[in-house]
């Protein structure tokens, strides 16, 4: 296949799938610019796979895979630990979306702890297996179903509390 014909397949693969994508991202990290920054880093990174593993067919696994290596991997940079300690509390809410489109299961999901936040957007918002989300955190398949159950029920729980106080 010519160059200029994986280009066009690759560039018809991410204007059909960015925004999903996007969404993905924002949902692995919480944050709508590091969402941004890890799209971009996997765009790349599957840009430069492209010619490889375009012909599987796989792609979106694929895509999906870097994303959760590549938040785990800047989640261990030395920088990523530190917090400030001036924090001004309330955050804008992200360009582009109105305060009531805001979601209080997205508030929920990303007030659960980094794995299991993960292993339920992998498990029940994408429908992975358990065996396809172990394979694509790089844990085992117990720790996923445990994962699993802890943060379904934590998110129950806030969802019911967020739910009787708005009553």
């Amino acid at each position: 296949m010519r160059r200029g014909d994986r280009e066009e397949a690759f560039t018809t693969f991410v204007a059909a799938r960015q925004s999903h994508l996007r969404r993905v991202a924002y949902a692995l990290c919480g944050d709508w610019h590091k969402a941004e920054d890890l799209l971009q880093t996997s765009l790349t990174k599957l840009y430069v796979a492209w010619p490889r593993i375009e012909h599987v067919g796989n792609e979106e696994a694929y895509v999906r895979q870097i994303m959760v290596r590549a938040n785990i991997d800047e989640s261990r940079r030395p920088w990523r630990r530190e917090r400030p300690t001036d924090d001004v509390g309330d955050s804008a809410a992200a360009p582009g979306l109105a305060y009531e489109e805001r979601s209080a299961l997205l508030d929920a999901l990303h007030a659960l702890p980094e794995q299991q936040r993960k292993v339920v957007v992998l498990r029940h918002w994408l429908g992975l297996s358990v065996r396809e989300t172990a394979s694509e955190i790089g844990i085992s398949e117990g720790t996923v179903k445990s994962h699993s159950h802890r943060g379904l029920a934590a998110l129950e729980k806030a969802l019911v509390t967020a739910d009787s106080t708005t009553d």
